[in-house]
């Protein structure tokens, strides 16, 4: 059943508000994606982009031994153009549908994350990863380009490094990928859910509105200029003046007992 691939549970943090826990669930085939996981995820993110008490959106793996392995080769295998062409849309909408989430998303790396797996990630904005994860785009070995979201990875990781990664098929461990600038932090098993739980204690420290606010200024940072950038930055400082939540957290912090 597509409901089942793609589990949902929340974190209710009060007035702070609430954190989603989205899970990729093909655990025997290590959470691969299918056409129907991928459009069950989409399903998920769209709804989710509606819930104003929403703080941030954690993405991981069922299990411990994958992220996302890539998309469903067994299903990929028998396309004819028609197929691939709607296959490769679905990918691009899901990582599309993570670039532009409207709070912060958390990649909680639990293993493996090949190929759409790394795309996904790649769109997140904060990543973690356990020691023992691997990485890889691994397209070419099987008869097809990385594109889509592949293209994200020379921002994030470096024109060369991408193109060792897409040209070669190779994988890479962990602490290469932390090397390299694409996870934030590097942690043992037992570390991983302490990783995700400090991002999301600050997270809920800032001022939500603000926090939206940034969000969709990093979407513009992708597309603008810097000059452009800044006059986004500009309004963006002045939207976040519509609220009183400027004025209640600097008041506070002003007033606030010291040791």
């Amino acid at each position: 059943m597509s409901d089942d691939l793609v589990l949902l549970a929340f974190d209710d943090h009060g007035d702070a508000g609430r954190v989603a826990r989205v899970t990729f669930n093909n655990p025997e085939k290590r959470n691969a994606l299918g056409l129907a996981g991928k459009e069950r995820f989409i399903e998920v993110m769209t709804a989710l982009k509606h819930d104003e008490s929403l703080r941030a959106v954690v993405l991981t793996g069922s299990g411990e031994r994958s992220f996302v392995g890539g998309t469903n080769l067994a299903e990929m295998a028998d396309f004819d153009l028609a197929a691939a062409e709607a296959s490769a849309t679905k990918t691009h909408r899901v990582c599309d549908a993570v670039r532009q989430f409207p709070v912060p998303v958390i990649a909680r790396i639990n293993g493996y994350c090949f190929g759409s797996g790394m795309e996904i990630a790649a769109c997140a904005d904060m990543r973690v990863g356990v020691e023992d994860a691997m990485f890889g785009m691994p397209e070419t070995r099987f008869g097809i380009p990385s594109g889509m979201e592949a293209s994200v990875l020379p921002r994030l990781i470096g024109w060369g490094k991408a193109c060792e990664l897409v040209l070669t098929g190779d994988h890479i461990d962990a602490a290469e990928a932390y090397r390299i600038g694409y996870l934030e932090r590097l942690v043992p098993r037992g570390g991983l859910d302490a990783a995700v739980d400090g991002w999301i204690a600050s997270l809920l420290a800032c001022g939500p509105h603000a926090v939206r606010i940034q969000k969709r200024l990093i979407i513009d940072w992708d597309r603008m200029s810097p000059t452009d950038g800044a006059r986004s930055g500009i309004q963006a400082y002045v939207d976040a003046y519509r609220t009183d939540e400027p004025h209640r957290l600097m008041t506070a912090f002003v007033n606030r007992k010291r040791g």
